[in-house]
Formats: C-alpha cells, sequence, structure tokens
C-alpha cells in the first residue's frame, strides 16, 4: 500500500483508511494560506517543507457561520453535526483516498467540490468519506475552498491589483486544487489524464462554472453535476448561484467595507478573520459567481446550452422532491394572467395541461409545479440534441424511501449517503434495500468516473440495469428509488410542453 508518496513540494505521510487497503492522506496543502496580503486574491503556490508532512487529519474547514445544533434543521440532524469543528481562514488543503499500491497503477480520479451554496460546507463532513468509492479502483480528492465574503468579494481596488484575477477566489482554490491533481496525483497512483470533476448542489454549480471556464482546457475527462442545474420558471422563485457582472460585484463589495467599518483594501486585510465572518453573517448577503470574463465568462447554464463548455461526458440529475418552482399565485384569474405573461399564444394550451377547469387554485398550482432541476436537464438535453453536440448525458432521478421519525422525503442533498456509500455513518435507520442501492449507486459512479460509462457488474458479479445516454429520441434516465431500474416513461406533456415553450421564449 502507498503510505509515503513523493509530491512536488515535499514528502506526504498518510494513514491506512478503515479497510487498511486504502491510504488516506488529509489536510494536504495545494495553495499558500490565504491569509494577510494573500486574503482576496488568487491562490498562491505552497512553500516546499523539510522532512516528511503528517497528512493525517482533516485540516481547519472554512470561515464560515458556526454550526448550531438544532433538532428542527435537517442539515444539523444529518451532518453538520460538530458545532467545535476548527475553523481557520487559512484553508486551502485537499484531501486524498487511493488504493494503489504503487504509483504506477494509473487509476481513474475523481475530484469532488463540495456543496453548501457558496457559503458553508467543507469536505470533513463525515457523508463525504472517499473510502468506498475507492474500494472500487478510484482515486478520490475532496478539495476544500474559500467561501462567502472570503471567497466572492469583489471591490475596485482589489480588480485594480489583480486585474488577471479580481474575483472567484473560491472556483480559483477549486480550480487550483484540480491543476495540483492534474500534477501531482500520479504520486498516489493516479491518472493525470483520467480525471473527473464532480460536485452536488454548489459543489455541482461549481462543476457548470468549471466546465464553462475558457481557463480549463484539458482539466478533466468527465464531470457530474447532483442537483445542480436550476432554472427557475415561474416569477418570483429565487435563482441561487445566478451570476452577477463585476461591476455590480465590486459595488456590493463597496458597500460591505462600509460596513466592516474599513475604507481600503489595506485595512479591509487587517482586520481579523473572525471578525469578518462574523460581520458577514450579520450582514445576510448572498456572495456568489462574478461574471467577470476571465475565469467566469457568462451564465454557466446558458454557455453549456450554447455549447460554450468543455465537450466531456456529463452525468446528471436530482432528488424527486427538491427545488420545485411554484406559481406564485392567489387566484384562478391571476394564474391566467400568469401564463399569458409566460407563453402569449400558447397560455391555453398550458391551462388545458394544468386542467384549469378542475379543482381550485391550490391544485391548479400543485399540478403546475415543476422540479427545476429536471426542467433544467431537459432543457441541456434538449440542446445537447437540437445543436448536433450529441455529447453523452447520463440522467437519474433519485427517489428513495428515506426512513426516520422526521419523514423527510427525498430531501435535497439525502442522496449524499447513497453515492459515496457512506449510510452507516448516519443516524437514520436505514435497512437491506437502502445499503443495497447505495452499493449500487457507488458502482454507477465509479464505472463513469472511470470510462465515461456508468454501465457495468454489481459487486455481486452480477449485470446492473443498464442506464442509457439520454437522446431526444430517447428522454430516459436511471431512477433510483427501493432498488436501480431504468424508467422508459416519458416526461410529462406539461415537463414537454414547458421545456419546448423555454427555446421557443429565448
Amino acid at each position: 500500500m502507498i503510505r509515503v508518496v513523493k509530491i512536488e513540494n515535499g514528502m506526504v505521510r498518510g494513514l491506512p483508511a478503515a479497510d487498511p487497503r486504502i491510504t488516506s492522506f488529509k489536510g494536504i496543502p495545494f495553495a499558500a494560506p490565504p491569509v494577510g496580503e494573500n486574503r482576496w486574491r488568487a491562490p498562491q503556490p505552497v512553500e516546499d517543507w523539510e522532512g516528511v508532512f503528517d497528512a493525517l487529519e482533516f485540516a481547519p474547514i472554512s470561515m464560515q457561520a458556526k454550526t448550531v445544533i438544532d433538532v428542527n434543521n435537517i442539515y444539523t440532524r444529518e451532518w453538520s453535526v460538530d458545532p467545535e469543528i476548527p475553523m481557520d481562514e487559512d484553508c486551502l488543503y485537499l484531501n486524498v483516498w487511493t488504493p494503489a499500491k504503487s504509483a504506477d497503477e494509473k487509476l481513474p480520479v475523481y475530484v469532488w467540490y463540495f456543496g453548501g451554496g457558496l457559503q458553508v460546507g467543507h469536505t470533513a463532513e463525515m457523508e463525504f468519506d472517499g473510502e468506498r468509492i475507492a474500494r472500487r479502483g478510484i482515486v478520490v480528492v475532496t478539495i476544500n475552498y474559500r467561501l462567502n465574503t472570503f471567497g466572492f468579494l469583489c471591490h475596485p481596488e482589489i480588480t485594480a491589483e489583480s486585474p488577471e484575477a479580481p474575483a472567484n477566489f473560491g472556483h480559483l482554490d477549486q480550480q487550483a486544487g484540480t491543476r495540483w491533481v492534474k500534477r501531482n496525483i500520479a504520486a498516489f497512483g493516479g491518472d493525470p489524464d483520467n480525471i473527473t470533476i464532480g460536485g452536488q448542489s454548489a459543489g455541482a454549480g461549481s462543476v457548470m462554472a468549471q466546465l464553462t471556464s475558457p481557463q480549463n482546457e484539458g482539466l478533466f475527462q468527465r464531470a457530474i453535476i447532483q442537483s445542480g442545474a436550476i432554472a427557475p420558471l415561474y416569477p418570483g422563485n429565487r435563482v441561487p448561484m445566478r451570476g452577477i457582472s463585476l461591476k455590480q460585484a465590486e459595488q456590493d463589495g463597496i458597500e460591505f467595507f462600509k460596513f466592516l467599518g474599513v475604507s481600503s483594501l489595506e485595512e479591509a486585510r487587517q482586520l481579523d478573520a473572525e471578525y469578518i465572518r462574523d460581520k458577514t453573517v450579520e450582514y445576510n448577503s448572498f456572495w456568489c459567481t462574478v461574471i467577470d470574463d476571465l475565469f467566469c465568462v457568462g451564465n454557466a447554464f446558458k454557455l453549456i446550452l450554447e455549447n460554450k463548455r468543455w465537450m466531456v461526458p456529463v452525468l446528471l440529475g436530482h432528488t424527486s422532491s427538491e427545488f420545485f418552482s411554484i406559481p406564485q399565485v392567489e387566484t384562478i384569474d391571476e394564474f391566467k394572467n400568469m401564463a399569458s405573461e409566460l407563453f402569449g399564444e400558447d397560455a391555453d394550451e398550458y391551462l388545458e395541461l394544468c386542467k384549469i377547469q378542475s379543482g381550485d387554485i391550490d391544485d391548479i398550482i400543485k399540478r403546475a409545479s415543476v422540479n427545476t432541476i429536471e426542467y433544467a436537464i431537459r432543457i441541456i438535453a434538449k440542446a445537447n440534441s437540437d445543436t448536433g453536440a450529441n455529447i453523452p448525458l447520463y440522467y437519474y432521478n433519485f427517489d428513495a424511501e428515506i426512513p426516520g421519525w422526521d419523514n423527510p422525503g427525498t430531501f435535497h442533498s439525502v442522496d449524499l449517503w447513497f453515492f459515496f456509500e457512506t449510510l452507516a455513518k448516519c443516524w437514520r435507520p436505514f435497512v437491506g434495500k437502502h445499503y443495497d442501492l447505495a452499493r449500487q449507486m457507488c458502482n454507477y459512479w465509479a464505472n463513469f468516473i472511470r470510462s465515461g460509462d456508468p454501465n457495468g457488474k454489481d459487486s455481486t458479479g452480477e449485470e446492473m440495469p443498464y442506464w442509457e445516454p439520454y437522446t431526444a429520441d430517447a428522454p430516459y434516465g436511471m431512477l433510483f428509488g427501493d432498488k436501480a431500474e431504468f424508467n422508459r416513461e416519458q416526461p410529462s406533456e406539461l415537463m414537454s410542453f414547458l421545456v419546448n415553450q423555454y427555446f421557443k421564449r429565448s
């Protein structure tokens, strides 16, 4: 087993994982500490070290709102369970799990970006244990990155100082970590020319940002986008992580500096990190991807539709009960007016599909509600076909029964337990069918990471249900319910109408 490796900055020592055939290396620095003069700068090179660096435990998490245990908050019930977890502005570290016995094995590599709205989250969350994926012959890397104001604040002085990298420091951290993988992963038995990037929620949005960045040529060969492609339909539905212009972001930064009580970048860099963190929480704004025309050249969703992305195979999907776009109306007349504004001469067809003559307004709203991620994915798939790109897309819907006293349904992020196959870490009373499903999902993910095709045999030796690519003629996907089964049902008439309308009205 590989326990000590030589990388570009020196020697690194890891530890046997729970399965001693896997070695974990935790807390490897991939960039210089983003503190002092490096605060609000693109990640800088790491200094070399003498001797052997002990990568034995997770590094402190990025600066973010402190965890407050609240039984009514499903996420602190689920995995944000440690209010005392170490936190530090010095946070640019990554973790590696490798099954390799030697450095010449050229195993496929999976690079993971965690979610949390770009405001919170970290690689030490217990569901992100890479060991089970690594057992499938994959080298797994999880990358920490800066969040909220530390990762996404802009200011005219920052732009003037670093016009080549004035924004998106959190995304640049992800990029720097992935470039570190490209340069160093061979030492861990990985193949630098067989890298898949993946993420969920804001991590999936980050994958889309990396996928559409012109700076990333040749950096990865595949992408996994979980619950991250979002296309709200109805007025009043918020669009998370929507890119804003650099000019607007700079003005937001000016206002935040005033809130901090400083008048210059130099003064802001002298402030204590905990003070900035606490003022960020108090300010209660949403700090996100910025269109800087360097790393980010536009809205990632729209760039993907225009094939202005790195043309690599993509696996993407959602849970069945997350992120619905819901009409913000109270009467049937308001619903009709909304339909007319959205669909013009096609409004009557829409009203018929929503069965406007049947039931009260609450029933109509329920029928009209749309899973915004399914909607976005079907838009992406139609563009992929209509433009002739025909890059392989593999679509899934996670619809498993989730046990627990809270009867949570397939809430946003619950699928993390399954494809990482870390159910045993969860408090929920999962039973055999859940473990079978998790095993199969982990197999599918590992196969896709390995070759760009999720299909293959189960760990039992049996062939898993065949997962066909999504095409215009076969708009189908894998349904992860009580078990994995390929779903050949057509999308609903309403969904098909809405997808066609997107292109008609764009």
